[in-house]
């Protein structure tokens, strides 16, 4: 009799654990930084209140090309994590060779198609199928400013290119470094992509998205990497390979004037305890204003065991609750990617991001960030990080790195 009830409980124990394992995720990412990993913790909570225990694989890297290149040993491996923290066209590759997941079952049930924008639904779907789970929208042509400095330079923000240009002469001569930046391709391509859209949407739209080869290499496309050589003159002499929070921790600690950052950085200035209009301005970049350029951290589910589906699904279902979508997004910096979320706990950059987002998509002034793999295939998003980079770090003039721009396009096309 004990023998068996000593079996019973064994089995009972082991039944326990097993249900354990089921119920979690594996999730790869690379919120690395302390505004991300505050923002990434509300989730990880979220999943654990309803049973679902969080295996963190955190791939440091801004960008997520290292994280990308962790996923492939591990898909190649046969061995896909359960969730991945993916961008764009990265999804639409993912998708291409069969081994992500379905949500259907969640997203018909809970009516994503209804609340969440065709432009993220266009990289969340495959084939008609929910592949991915929008986190966030993050627009990323905008700046933020130091508003101590700022006030001492005058207090007004620009609005145009003469008048940037005025405020960091103002910057270096007060003795800070007028833009805090880290030199890594995606940093200088996330400026770039904002320089490009400064000189109007049509032309962003023929460059940027149409890669018609005659707009890159365009007499106003070199004035747009003359822009960046003159953007180049205010960064410090120790950029090289700085990671993007350390850059905003420059305007933050006031050793910078500002940044030209998504608006992810403003999770870092919140970590920091800062307020916007108080501490930090954040402003459309000069010559932007009304257009908007966007990324969306999703969440690509891979195909998993049955045993682990259930939990999958939990965590899908978790990313899209309107409640989640706010907390999330207010210690994120980003805004809901549910068109139903309202704004009354986001901040004041956080109303404007809203608020800037919904008027550029009912304008057509929303489109995808180049930089940031929403604009072109991964081939094309690195052809141009190589050109923009070598071209910033003084390797091209401007008249060559326009023709070097549309050649490259042109090749990995």
């Amino acid at each position: 009799m004990l023998r068996r009830l000593l079996l019973t409980s064994v089995f009972a124990s082991g039944l326990a654990v097993a249900a354990q394992a089921a119920d979690s995720v594996e999730v790869l990412h690379w919120w690395t930084s302390g505004g991300e990993a505050a923002a990434l913790d509300v989730l990880k909570k979220d999943l654990e209140a309803k049973g679902v225990t969080w295996q963190d694989m955190p791939v440091a890297g801004g960008g997520g090309e290292q994280a990308m290149t962790a996923l492939r040993a591990r898909v190649t491996a046969g061995n896909p994590p359960t969730a991945v923290q993916a961008l764009g066209f990265d999804i639409t590759d993912w998708a291409k060779q069969g081994v992500v997941g379905d949500l259907g079952a969640v997203a018909d049930k809970e009516g994503w198609d209804k609340v969440i924008p065709a432009a993220l639904q266009g990289f969340a779907k495959y084939d008609g199928k929910w592949i991915a789970a929008p986190v966030n929208v993050h627009s990323t042509n905008w700046v933020w400013i130091n508003k101590k400095a700022l006030d001492a330079a005058g207090g007004k923000a620009p609005e145009n290119w003469d008048e940037l240009i005025a405020l960091l002469d103002k910057f270096k001569a007060a003795g800070l470094t007028p833009v805090a930046h880290g030199g890594q391709p995606w940093q200088d391509a996330t400026i770039f992509d904002a320089v490009v859209l400064s000189f109007g949407n049509d032309f962003y739209k023929k460059a940027m998205i149409d890669l018609d080869p005659d707009t890159l290499a365009s007499p106003k496309m070199k004035e747009v990497f003359d822009r960046m050589t003159k953007l180049r003159s205010y960064v410090d002499d120790n950029f090289s390979g700085r990671e993007w929070n350390l850059a905003s921790a420059m305007v933050i600690e006031g050793k910078a004037g500002l940044q030209f950052m998504g608006d992810w950085a403003k999770g870092e200035f919140v970590k920091a305890g800062q307020k916007p209009g108080a501490d930090f301005v954040c402003i459309r970049f000069p010559g932007t204003q009304g257009a908007v350029t966007f990324n969306s951290d999703m969440f690509m589910m891979f195909k998993v065991g049955e045993d682990k589906q259930k939990a999958q699904l939990e965590m899908a279902s978790a990313i899209e609750n309107p409640a989640f979508q706010s907390s999330f997004n207010v210690v994120k910096g980003s805004v809901p990617a549910r068109t139903d979320v309202p704004d009354t706990a986001f901040d004041d950059c956080g109303k404007k991001g809203m608020k800037d987002l919904a008027e550029a998509a009912a304008s057509g002034s929303l489109m995808g960030s180049m930089a940031h793999g929403y604009a072109a295939p991964a081939a094309i998003k690195n052809a141009l990080y190589d050109v923009v980079t070598r071209h910033f770090n003084g390797e091209l003039d401007s008249e060559a790195a326009a023709k070097e721009l549309a050649a490259a396009v042109a090749a990995a096309k």
